[in-house]
């Protein structure tokens, strides 16, 4: 079965050139002539990988990207941005938004069939990976913590990737239900007032994202993004209410999550108004190393994440990494940090 293609470009020639070069080539093409018509034709016929110009009239290319990413059916297309420009800010914000790649006009059959084709072979790659990848973390959530109808649920929806630093959703975003998190890292921030970082969580595989929003029926509180490629399943919140309604260990097992988690951001907030910068940063690699599912002796941040969450400034996370390490309470090569002393780090003084 041929491949679907929807190309969304508001100046005919090129849209016409594009649809040309894709028939040649044995793809099933589909094209629109605007975002907002784009749009509607994504979510009819579900196209492979749809290809979309960024400066557009109805909607913008960031715009159609955005209501895409709104809907199951389409929030894993791949996405190429069609763009006569294409400096940082640009690229930064599409990637951030999902965006798989940019081809930047005027390109050449070659780049366009080669962008396409890498791809779709990427595509392939995932869904087998994740059909695995699925079937491992069923039996990792019934292992960690009993919600064997999760399980269940889980093999009815389909997963997403998302690329390092892709946002997963916005602080004030209305909550679309529960995110659980089959392979990755995401971490959780809120912006002061004067746009410093404060990392509010750190979770891992097997960790769910938004339980509070969830049980609140409100909007998110913090913003989550991937610190590095990721594969998440969000769980609608119409189904998670029919679980909690018709399994009450479920719903019992949620409010136990939301009861650890609340606590463990209690103590936060106490370790960052009263412990030394020492005490802090040995907390905050306490609870990193805590958090992992699978226990190793190392686990990996950058500086400026371990910064957001120990409220500390980065050339003082260097400065007090580096004591650390001279007092043989841990190793660091680059991002990894290995912990050599857990007991001497838990009994750090203030």
């Amino acid at each position: 079965m041929n491949k679907k293609i929807l190309i969304i470009e508001d100046h005919d020639a090129i849209r016409g050139n594009i649809v040309e070069i894709l028939e040649m080539a044995k793809y099933t093409v589909f094209e629109a002539d605007n975002g907002k018509i784009g749009v509607e034709m994504a979510l009819k016929h579900i196209p492979d990988i749809i290809l979309c110009d960024i400066m557009m009239p109805e909607l913008d290319g960031y715009g159609v990207l955005y209501m895409l990413n709104k809907y199951t059916e389409t929030s894993t297309i791949p996405f190429i941005f069609l763009t006569a420009k294409a400096d940082h800010n640009d690229l930064r914000k599409g990637m951030e938004m999902g965006a798989d790649d940019y081809l930047t006009k005027p390109f050449d059959d070659i780049e366009l069939l080669n962008a396409i084709d890498v791809r779709l072979r990427k595509k392939a790659h995932l869904e087998l990976q994740n059909q695995n990848t699925t079937d491992e973390f069923k039996l990792l959530v019934a292992k960690t913590d009993g919600l064997a109808e999760f399980a269940k649920t889980i093999a009815g929806h389909k997963s997403r990737d998302f690329k390092k630093n892709q946002v997963i959703y916005y602080e004030a975003d209305h909550s679309k239900g529960l995110y659980l998190i089959i392979h990755g890292k995401i971490k959780t921030i809120k912006l002061s007032l004067d746009g410093r970082e404060l990392m509010t969580g750190m979770y891992a595989t097997g960790g769910y994202l938004g339980i509070n929003a969830m049980l609140n029926k409100s909007t998110y509180t913090d913003t989550a993004t991937a610190v590095e490629d990721s594969t998440l399943c969000l769980i609608p919140l119409e189904e998670l209410e029919k679980l909690i309604d018709l399994y009450p260990e479920v719903a019992k097992k949620f409010i136990h999550l939301l009861s650890n988690d609340n606590r463990e951001k209690e103590e936060q907030l106490l370790q960052l108004a009263y412990d030394s910068v020492r005490k802090k940063m040995a907390g905050a690699i306490l609870r990193l190393y805590h958090q992992q599912i699978i226990k190793k002796d190392f686990f990996s941040i950058t500086r400026e994440d371990l910064a957001a969450m120990a409220c500390m400034a980065t050339e003082t996370v260097s400065r007090t990494l580096s004591d650390f390490r001279d007092e043989k309470l841990i190793e660091r090569d680059g991002i990894n940090i290995t912990v050599l002393d857990l007991g001497r780090l838990a009994k750090m003084k203030n």
